[in-house]
């Protein structure tokens, strides 16, 4: 395992160092479970306590923890960006894939770029652009005139149809689609006509999208991602959605067709944003939440229900259903008192 000077992750993050700099770190642990050799970082407060119990060589923390702690140190504005700049920078994880297997199949007029490292089994199709430095998992299946960005990974079993174009140093986890038809049918005779999907997907540079998630591709114009966008597992993006710069979508959550989504973005887990509304930029929605009309002032929207105990639940729901009546018997109670 490579190890690094104190001096070495400090340049990196821009830090203060608070001690011997020539410590050797060689991974990064909770302040919990470290031990000599890594380092750790003090983000939440609650955690203050553990600063003097911990095993770790180094810890990152804010100016103001030095008060409680007088160990080896790194001193940033922000210790939880300077966790994930060096987790980045240490990164142990293997690249998808280790030169080009004998058995993938590549068409004759596709363009692999230098150093691509490609895994068995995937197959590229006519037309390809696939830019330098790019790592292609098992299995994986790229379409017809696709092009993908410099730098950019795909692990296993990922599925990019035809006619879609990533930007550079994206990342694709397992079983990502990219490019399926979108969910376009017209009624017909009391049958469903199939509409071809005859658009394709445009995705921004330095994006990451989850295992599982499916982009649909457009109906006519494109699906659009916004470069720097971070899309979580078993998300469902609709043909012709648009999702601004640096958004950011938790799991299980579903964009209906032609709904369009501004910069800076933040959508929590197992949410629904219904089909061709608009959100600002700046939008906050929490989990659980179904969103059916536009919304165009920033800030943060919320529609789930929260957990309660199952009795509760039940006189809740008891009181739901008489919402009606008593919305009525209140209007009369208002006339009686309005015309006394």
């Amino acid at each position: 395992m490579k190890r690094y000077t104190l001096a070495e992750l400090a340049t990196v993050v821009q830090a203060k160092v608070i001690g011997d700099d020539k410590i050797l770190i060689s991974s990064i642990a909770t302040l919990k479970s470290a031990q000599p050799g890594q380092i750790s970082f003090l983000s939440n407060p609650k955690y203050r306590h553990q600063l003097t119990e911990s095993n770790a060589s180094a810890i990152i923390v804010r100016e103001q923890d030095l008060d409680d702690y007088t160990g080896v140190a790194l001193v940033v504005s922000d210790p939880y960006v300077a966790y994930a700049m060096l987790a980045q920078f240490m990164d142990p994880t293997p690249l998808p894939a280790i030169d080009i297997h004998s058995s993938v199949v590549i068409d004759k007029s596709a363009k692999i770029g230098t150093n691509v490292s490609i895994a068995a089994n995937t197959v590229i199709e006519s037309g390809v652009v696939i830019g330098d430095n790019c790592s292609i998992g098992a299995n994986c299946f790229i379409g017809k005139n696709t092009t993908i960005g410099a730098g950019s990974k795909l692990w296993s079993n990922v599925a990019i149809y035809h006619e879609v174009t990533i930007g550079e140093a994206c990342l694709f986890h397992a079983g990502a689609v990219i490019g399926s038809d979108g969910f376009g049918f017209a009624p017909h005779n009391g049958q469903w006509f199939k509409i071809p999907q005859t658009g394709g997907v445009t995705i921004g540079a330095n994006c990451e999208i989850g295992a599982g998630t499916t982009v649909d591709r457009g109906a006519l114009d494109d699906t659009m991602i916004g470069q720097g966008c971070i899309i979580d597992n078993q998300v469902h993006i609709g043909h012709n959605v648009i999702l601004g710069q640096y958004c950011a979508v938790a799991g299980n959550t579903v964009f209906a067709g032609s709904s369009s989504i501004g910069d800076n973005c933040i959508i929590g887990g197992s949410c629904a944003i219904s089909g061709h509304l608009t959100l600002c930029d700046g939008v906050t929605i929490t989990g659980m939440s179904m969103v059916i009309k536009n919304i165009e002032t920033p800030g943060v929207y919320s529609s789930g229900m929260p957990s309660q105990t199952n009795r509760e639940w039940r006189k809740n729901g008891a009181r739901y259903r008489q919402l009606d009546d008593i919305a009525k018997r209140l209007k009369q109670l208002e006339k009686k008192c309005n015309n006394s």
